[in-house]
């Protein structure tokens, strides 16, 4: 059994340790911290294969900690957010969050979404061998990149399973549930409007003009396609 470790971050500290307890049951190495600054200096550590992300802290706050772990990495990140705001999710899935929990929640729960984060990670960098050019994008489905004008794109985990599944059938359109049950092997409630915070994050990152995206264009009524250039294998 493939061995995963966790970083687990909340101020809560009863919180963090039966979720620790939990994911240590699951076969999880697991770290924590219950403050900002000490959740950076251990995940830089520790470069662990998910963290687990409350939004509330001392120190510096769960968006800044998102914030500065995209411009170093791609780890995946699962929120923990006390308020069932969208705002505040959206807010999080935009600085490149994979996905969510709203507390209060169940330690199974959390542990599951993890697992399905990491297990769909894996699957896109072993999808494909190949790598296709669209334009001026360069996608490697194998090393799970995306180039821009030969320039590497940071891109999420969730952000490439996202790109994965609309290049893989260029003009088609793809209807959000249909986004969810492909990017999380499951769907569930109100998850479909948070993939339009992915959309803007992707097209942000891939198109010259987000304004006027040439690449990810919104079908309105329907969902996504990807679309303009030509698919080169």
């Amino acid at each position: 059994m493939v061995q995963y470790s966790a970083v687990i971050v909340d101020d809560d500290e009863k919180l963090t340790k039966l979720l620790q307890t939990y994911f240590e049951k699951e076969g999880f190495i697991t770290g924590v911290a219950h403050e900002g600054f000490e959740a950076m200096k251990l995940i830089r550590e520790k470069k662990p294969d998910i963290i687990i992300l409350d939004l509330m802290l001392p120190g510096i706050d769960g968006w800044e900690i998102c914030r500065r772990v995209r411009r170093e990495t791609d780890i995946p990140i699962l929120m923990l957010t006390a308020r069932d705001e969208e705002t505040d999710r959206l807010i999080g899935l935009e600085m490149g969050a994979d996905d969510y929990v709203t507390k209060p929640f169940s330690p199974r729960e959390v542990v599951a979404r993890a697992k399905v984060i990491l297990r769909r990670s894996k699957k896109s960098a072993a999808v494909k061998a190949e790598a296709i050019k669209i334009g001026n994008l360069s996608i490697n489905y194998e090393r799970h990149e995306i180039r821009k004008d030969g320039e590497l794109v940071d891109v999420t985990p969730t952000e490439f399973k996202i790109v994965e599944l609309l290049t893989t059938n260029p003009g088609r359109v793809y209807s959000r549930l249909h986004i969810v049950e492909f990017i999380q092997d499951y769907a569930f409630d109100g998850y479909e409007r948070t993939i339009d915070a992915h959309i803007k994050n992707l097209r942000r990152k891939l198109e010259d003009n987000p304004k006027e995206p040439q690449y990810i264009i919104t079908v309105y009524g329907v969902g996504y396609k990807f679309a303009g250039g030509d698919r080169d294998a």
